[in-house]
């Protein structure tokens, strides 16, 4: 069992004007095995979490802790957040030209394991985990997210966490540019990781449609950089039929 809990958490930016705070405050504790929904508005901060939980230098924490298994995340540089077992499944992933995707994968798992994976066990998870995503095994030997489409980058991010088995995984976003098909082939992989490791799970979105193939245990609802309101999956249908008129100061 492993826990993140985030306690009082007060994150800023710079910008022209100054320091920006955009998270005011928040707390949630999410454990192994549970997957926690984050809604909200464009702008309310929600990716501000998960970027500032993943150590992003732009986000700059002024206040609170962010602690997993007891261990003081925030002292944690980038890639020992990553060892720890915090994986971020970003909204826009980058490029990498030069670096293969099966060269990079290897090597992220390297790095987590602090021990290369035996190469034939490997080649076979690998290939496994790509059938089951309905990746073209061509993908193995192309440039990470070169020249991918939007569904292939997220299908590539969901083949990571497959592979790195995280205890924490962010998931930013993941449905958005999804067509039908390619969201129910990313659930179905996100549900697999869970079956298989009992990941815990941060699934920020705008929409509820993805909630109808990832159950979320808990409902958060991110408002101006807090969360105005929880509750279970019946909050998600809540808002689907509500938006979020009734969290925002009439103008």
């Amino acid at each position: 069992m492993s826990t993140l809990e985030i306690k009082d958490l007060h994150v800023s930016v710079d910008t022209e004007e100054g320091a920006k705070e955009i998270l005011r405050g928040v707390t949630l504790t999410i454990a192994s095995g549970e997957t926690h929904a984050i809604m909200g508005p464009n702008g309310s901060g929600k990716s501000t979490l998960a970027y500032s939980i993943a150590g992003h230098p732009k986000y700059k924490v002024t206040s609170g802790t962010v602690t997993l298994d007891g261990e003081d995340v925030l002292a944690m540089s980038v890639d020992e957040r990553a060892r720890a077992g915090i994986f971020l499944a970003m909204q826009y992933p980058v490029e990498v030209p030069g670096v293969t995707v099966s060269n990079f994968l290897r090597t992220a798992k390297t790095a987590v394991d602090g021990q290369a994976p035996k190469l034939r066990t490997w080649v076979k998870d690998m290939k496994g985990a790509m059938a089951n995503l309905r990746m073209d095994p061509a993908f193995a030997e192309r440039n990470v997210n070169e020249g991918f489409s939007g569904g292939e980058k997220k299908r590539h991010e969901i083949l990571q966490m497959e592979l790195l088995q995280p205890k924490i995984a962010i998931l930013d976003e993941t449905d958005s540019g999804l067509d039908v098909d390619a969201l129910r082939i990313v659930s179905e992989g996100v549900n697999r990781a869970k079956e298989s490791t009992d990941v815990g799970v941060l699934l920020i979105t705008h929409y509820t449609r993805i909630l109808n193939y990832i159950r979320p245990d808990f409902v958060h609802v991110f408002v101006d950089g807090r969360i105005a309101e929880e509750g279970g999956p019946e909050l998600a249908e809540r808002l689907e039929d509500e938006g979020y008129d009734r969290f925002l100061t009439p103008a």
